[in-house]
């Protein structure tokens, strides 16, 4: 059970540097080319060079996403991109694509590359390839079980690093090599532009009936035959670490905030606490379920989940609670907190206020005083600054959160 990599996605740089501040190891983002997440608010250079520096000063890695399978013209400029990365000292580069990668060597051999899990590595032949071909680090396919998976690392090259993930969203096709969206939008899942029709409502129509539809109904509400659960290992961390799973990965580069702060912390304290026969894990499992989700699956994990894997009546996610304030200062001498508003939220509203290594804190809204300096009922305004009396410690980057 020696130290296990916690991997956090970060969307942007806001993202990136609340992955940091509660819990993650290390980071994975993208650029706004060569990646699989073009609807993200991707880095600009600026800001990845910012999110790297952030990252080293507090004692974290990044890793950059390159993993597009490109075609001949999407491999324009990348020579120059990935010189950069090395320039300001990007930790990995995550590829999924051999010509990406050969590119990458050539261009910089001593970068440290990890192979995507677009590139579905499922056995332990493959891995040892593309070690010999300079990988460090394998992203393994989701669809591959724990049993799998220690047969692969007591078979691959000592110096191979395994990674795989251990919560978020499940893609319902193999490893994400989906042409669905492709084919119904033109919108190509892999150059990073998915528009995700598996979470569309289907129906069934006879090609002899054309325009007459008939529901494959499992609710009033429709189909959703091809929707996936999330996947979630929290309660099962020991057995994904005795695989042989060196980092352990948390999908989400498009979730918010408020979802990387809340899923990161949990993970982090189980991961910490996983000798702690006191560890109150239920505790932790219920904060997760504080963030946006789906219901949950192991995935493939321990053998194909088949119909426990998929939700048939509703594609919506389980949204309880609202995130509605980012602690920026406090004062302990007047006890005020200076807070940026995410959601609208009032006068003698019941809220929560968490941060990275504590428990959640209830707490009752008493004042607001706006930026004029004058007694507000509410803050309505997106992301105004506002001062609310806490008469409980706090500290910059706690959260503010409310029951719908």
């Amino acid at each position: 059970m020696n130290k296990r990599e916690l991997l956090a996605p970060a969307g942007n740089l806001e993202k990136l540097k609340m992955a940091v501040i509660y819990g993650a190891d290390a980071v994975y983002f993208g650029g706004q080319n060569f990646g699989l997440r073009a609807a993200a608010k991707n880095f600009d250079l600026d800001d990845i060079e910012e999110g790297v520096k952030y990252c080293h000063a507090n004692g974290a890695k990044a890793y950059l996403t390159v993993n597009m399978i490109p075609h001949e013209d999407d491999l324009k400029d990348l020579e120059k991109y990935i010189e950069f990365l090395e320039e300001i000292k990007v930790d990995a580069l995550i590829v999924a694509d051999p010509g990406i990668l050969s590119i990458v060597k050539k261009t910089s051999p001593n970068m440290e590359i990890h192979l995507s899990t677009q590139a579905n590595t499922t056995n332990s032949h493959s891995a040892n390839f593309w070690y010999s071909q300079g990988v460090k680090r394998i992203v393994l396919a989701r669809e591959l079980s724990l049993e799998e998976i220690e047969k692969m690392y007591l078979n691959k090259n000592v110096g191979l690093e395994l990674e795989a993930f251990i919560h978020g969203a499940m893609c319902m096709s193999y490893s994400g090599r989906c042409l669905i969206s492709s084919f119904m939008t033109g919108r190509h899942a892999n150059l990073g532009n998915c528009a995700q029709p598996c979470r569309w409502k289907y129906a069934l129509v006879e090609e002899s009936r054309p325009g007459e539809y008939f529901p494959i109904m499992e609710n009033d509400q429709g189909s959703f035959i091809l929707n996936s659960k999330d996947l979630c290992m929290f309660h099962n961390l020991k057995d994904i670490i005795s695989a042989g799973i060196k980092s352990l990965k948390i999908e989400g580069r498009m979730k918010s905030s408020y979802y990387t702060a809340t899923v990161v912390r949990s993970y982090r304290k189980a991961i910490d606490n996983l000798k702690n026969s006191d560890f109150d894990k239920e505790y932790w499992y219920n904060e997760i379920l504080k963030a946006s989700h789906r219901d949950f699956t192991t995935g493939f994990y321990y053998g194909n989940p088949k119909e426990k894997g998929q939700l048939y009546t509703s594609s919506s996610y389980i949204r309880e609670y609202d995130f509605i304030g980012w602690i920026k200062d406090y004062n302990p001498t007047t006890k005020i907190a200076t807070v940026e508003q995410r959601n609208k939220f009032s006068v003698g509203e019941d809220v929560e206020i968490f941060g990275p290594n504590i428990e959640h804190m209830d707490y009752k809204i008493q004042t607001i005083i706006d930026d004029k300096g004058e007694k507000v009922e509410s803050a309505p305004h997106p992301q105004q600054m506002v001062k609310i009396k806490i008469d409980r410690e706090v500290k910059p980057d706690y959260l503010i959160r409310r029951k719908r």
